[in-house]
């Protein structure tokens, strides 16, 4: 999830220097746990891409500015968004319980809006997969169904009761994307596609299913196995599924997050429900982070992580400001937070 930390100050000029994104992004790759870095930074109407170390281990190729990636959690906006524009149509309520729909998927006062907003208390499933990379190779390529990830979190005891805190849980997702399923009558990705990837012509965004493989120019993510560094780019994305799973680029989460933010793609009611937090969720609106900067700028956004890649999407309300960056990992330990906290210093303070 989202974790904008950034100290900063506004000042007169917020104007975006070039020179300091640069000098952020070489920073991220020296620090270590980061192999490549590519961004794309908005700036009124000004717009740039850059990059900083390498596509593979044992190559001197850059990253390249247009690479594709797995974007992680950030596939929760698109099926969060998908579920708002059905909210819109009146095929379902958010604040229904989720068996109205379902029956008997999960305890009877969970809501929709509580599974897309965090706050069912929904076990995340993910806390009990074999994440470890040495455990994790041996099911990196096991098509997970959704039915089988939910079984995983169901058999515990809830977090807390429904609409009482907050706890970032993929679970919930798998819930959201069944949810889509039903109310649609398609697979959630077939509705993903044609509502959203499809509308807004996001040619290089797709929704994998089992497939281990990204198609096109891409950056390769490594972590160590059995104390030997190992390539993890190819793995099967079902372990995500709706919570997780796809590819996208830094144009085409540009093109999203514009057209989201700017009420393209949902009715002013639900775009206001977008946004909607609440005390038990200061920070997070449905499927959408939702915050203010220590600087004072407020942005919205989401992040993702996954095996091999970490991103980011971020914009201001008005859109004048945006940034979307994929960071690939590498087996070198380290830590990118300080510098990636003076990349979001540099472009949103």
């Amino acid at each position: 999830m989202l974790a904008l930390t950034t100290a900063g100050v506004a000042t007169a000029d917020t104007t975006v220097d070039r020179g300091v994104v640069q000098e952020a992004l070489d920073e991220v790759t020296r620090s270590g746990g980061v192999l490549g870095v590519q961004a794309r930074v908005t700036d009124g109407r000004r717009q740039h891409t850059a990059r900083s170390g390498k596509a593979e281990l044992d190559s001197e190729r850059p990253v390249p500015l247009d690479g594709r990636f797995r974007v992680g959690s950030i596939t929760k906006t698109f099926v969060s968004t998908v579920l708002l524009q059905l909210a819109g149509e009146g095929k379902v309520d958010l604040d229904a319980p989720v068996v109205r729909y379902l029956p008997g998927l999960v305890d009877e006062r969970i809501t929709v809006r509580q599974v897309l907003q965090h706050t069912s208390g929904l076990y995340s499933y993910t806390n009990d997969l074999p994440v470890n990379p040495d455990e994790f190779e041996e099911v990196r390529y096991k098509h997970w169904s959704p039915q089988e990830l939910l079984a995983i979190a169901t058999a515990k005891p809830l977090d807390f009761e429904p609409g009482t805190s907050w706890n970032y849980s993929n679970t919930n997702y798998v819930v959201a994307g069944l949810l889509v399923e039903k109310l649609t009558g398609k697979p959630y990705e077939k509705a993903v596609e044609q509502r959203i990837i499809k509308p807004l012509r996001l040619h290089d965004t797709e929704v994998p299913g089992d497939s281990p493989n990204i198609k096109g120019p891409h950056a390769h993510g490594y972590w160590t196995v059995n104390g030997k560094p190992s390539d993890i780019t190819r793995l099967n994305p079902s372990v995500a599924w709706a919570a997780g799973e796809m590819i996208s680029t830094t144009r085409d989460l540009d093109t999203f997050v514009v057209a989201l933010t700017s009420g393209k793609l949902l009715k002013p009611a639900q775009q206001r429900e977008l946004t909607k937090t609440t005390e038990v969720s200061p920070d997070y609106g449905l499927g959408l982070v939702v915050q203010t900067l220590p600087c004072g700028t407020k942005v919205y956004g989401h992040s993702g992580g996954i095996p091999g890649y970490n991103t980011e999407m971020i914009s201001t309300p008005d859109t004048k400001k945006r940034l979307e960056l994929s960071a690939t990992s590498s087996p070198q330990p380290g830590n990118p937070r300080e510098p990636l906290n003076r990349l979001l210093t540099a472009v949103f303070c």
